[in-house]
């Protein structure tokens, strides 16, 4: 179960290790023993990635259906490999989620996630109204701690500066602790909802590729109450609860933080693309002791 989410965060120890960009979306340390493949490995080089067997159904689908985007797919892998390491254009990667954007507006998004949710079908939002902030805080705690999802009660000032930087720079590029290293994701705000997409889903499916992570955040009770409820749904088949949580605990790391240098990040993401470093995310994700706190809980289920 996922305990509450927005708790204060130490700093650690930067990110020591340089890093190689692996294919579609993986970063794995030299120091592992990984052969860099060059160009022209084509689908070999994409077996050899940790996560090919997660999305393998996806992508052998993809190949047959459509053989010459899957080739085109497979050609702008080798643009990556030119790149200086520590660079990625993310351009390509933006246009992708601002189309996939446009395409969030079914009733049902792709993936059976629950679109335009409301708090009403969650909670009986006349009955609170009458309850403090702290009330409500703890009948939602108390509610979402018997499930396995991800929760929040944020403060109606940080909800503010994380939805007026949302405005600006909707999408951003997430860092997920791995065995094998980390795998990206990509975060797409769509009203008050942010959806998570793996780089390797977009990579291979492009604007079309599902979400596997919806965090809904209700302002129902923003001006009165001085809170803003979030909960989440995602994919079991791709995330479990103490990952999900450590890519919604980076929403604040990002959006919400104090420091410019942190959140020039998400700016330089999305306003000048060709300057983003993907290694700057994951020292921000390590110095903040995320990444550690996640290892914790990959051992923790391990010996469960």
């Amino acid at each position: 179960m996922a305990g509450p989410l927005l708790q204060g965060y130490g700093l650690a120890a930067a990110l020591r290790s340089r890093a190689a960009l692996r294919p579609l979306g993986l970063l794995v340390p030299p120091s592992r023993g990984v052969a860099d493949l060059g160009p022209g490995h084509g689908e070999a080089a994409l077996e050899e990635n940790p996560f090919y067997g997660k999305y393998r159904h996806k992508i052998q689908e993809l190949r047959r259906s459509s053989p010459d985007v899957f080739e085109s797919r497979m050609e702008k892998r080798t643009e990556v490999k030119k790149q200086p390491v520590g660079y990625s254009n993310q351009g390509e990667f933006i246009r992708c989620m601002e189309e996939k954007a446009k395409g969030l507006g079914s009733k049902t998004s792709k993936g059976g996630f629950t679109k335009d949710k409301t708090l009403d079908s969650i909670l009986n939002v006349e009955m609170v109204k009458e309850k403090s902030a702290e009330e409500i805080k703890q009948i939602w705690n108390q509610y979402f701690s018997a499930k396995d999802t991800v929760y929040a009660v944020i403060p109606a000032e940080k909800f503010d500066l994380i939805w007026k930087r949302a405005q600006k720079c909707p999408s951003f590029l997430y860092a997920l602790p791995r065995k094998e290293g980390y795998e990206f994701f990509v975060g797409q705000w769509a009203g008050t909802e942010l959806h998570f997409t793996s780089l390797i889903n977009i990579q291979t499916q492009g604007e079309t590729a599902p979400s596997q992570l919806v965090l809904y955040h209700f302002p129902d009770l923003q001006k009165e109450k001085g809170i803003v409820l979030m909960t989440a749904e995602m994919d079991s088949k791709f995330l479990v609860v103490h990952e999900a949580q450590c890519l919604a605990n980076q929403v604040q790391l990002f959006y919400a933080t104090d420091r410019s240098e942190t959140y020039e990040l998400v700016e330089t993401f999305n306003h000048r693309s060709s300057e983003f470093k993907y290694m700057s995310v994951i020292a921000e994700l390590e110095q903040s002791g995320l990444g550690r706190e996640l290892r914790r809980g990959q051992v923790s289920e391990k010996q469960s």
